[in-house]
């Protein structure tokens, strides 16, 4: 008998570990979970899930935000299982963390862009700009190639077939005003606008330097494939993107009542794609 109960004792040990070693969400695997775990950085995307607590709650669900003040541990994290989801990155950052850590997170949902912004220097408008004027970009390949997309949307210059997100200055077929384009830094942009014509700055800058986006010259378009291509998602991991409480996130962060906060905390700097 003793035999037995031992046996019996160890079977359930065993099973109550293959139980508790599980992968997949931080709630467990049950469809019927109402709790969502979401990483996120402090603002905006936390602020943000702030606003889609209550929308969750009309549908029964309890949201947890567990906020990161860098950008490789939400990664970490939402692969290990210990988050549903997170919401703080593009694609492209995506993209590259799955590249360098051997990942699978996928987009579940894309809900914001920070727009790049051209702003005033020595100059106060694109129409006023005079021939040779200097335009500041930034110098690393991504960020230029958004800032070279907005001065050609703009009508200023016109790039190459196919440069699109790869495009560099040596890309420009076409400089009707003789733009003098200037690399540099991309945090030293905000500091040194008055010394040159135009610059092209990036969203988070701008703010950082209490740039408003309202008063940009001009401001990427939420149809651009820049804005597209650098919208924020709601990232899971791959095989979750359906599941019911992931729906219900993306559906709450989609909402008008989150668009319309975007719209009225943030001032453009924040826009939402939806």
């Amino acid at each position: 008998m003793k035999k037995i109960c031992v046996a019996v004792l160890a079977v359930s040990l065993a099973a109550g570990a293959l139980a508790g070693c599980s992968s997949g969400n931080a709630s467990g695997g049950d469809s019927a979970d109402k709790k969502i775990v979401v990483g996120a950085s402090p603002s905006p995307h936390a602020e943000i899930l702030e606003q889609a607590k209550s929308i969750l709650e009309e549908g029964g669900y309890t949201l947890e935000i567990v906020e990161y003040n860098d950008y490789v541990q939400p990664n970490v994290a939402l692969d290990a299982g210990d988050l549903d989801a997170n919401y703080f990155q593009h694609g492209p950052y995506l993209e590259q963390f799955n590249a360098e850590h051997e990942t699978s997170l996928v987009s579940a949902g894309l809900i914001h862009y920070e727009p790049f912004g051209i702003y005033a220097g020595k100059t106060a408008s694109l129409e006023e700009l005079p021939d040779g004027a200097q335009v500041a970009v930034p110098n690393d390949a991504s960020n230029e190639a958004r800032a070279l997309l907005l001065l050609e949307a703009q009508g200023l210059i016109t790039l190459a077939d196919g440069a699109e997100l790869d495009a560099t200055k040596q890309d420009v077929v076409d400089n009707p005003k003789n733009l003098d384009i200037i690399e540099m830094e991309a945090a030293q942009l905000p500091r040194t606008v008055q010394d040159v014509d135009i610059a092209v700055i990036n969203g988070n800058y701008a703010i950082a330097a209490g740039l408003k986006v309202a008063d940009a010259l001009a401001i990427e378009d939420s149809e651009s494939i820049g804005a597209k291509t650098y919208g924020n998602v709601v990232a899971v991991q791959e095989g979750h993107e359906s599941d019911e409480k992931i729906k219900a996130l993306v559906e709450a962060l989609q909402s008008d009542e989150v668009k319309q906060f975007m719209e009225e905390k943030y001032e453009g700097a924040v826009v939402p794609l939806f």
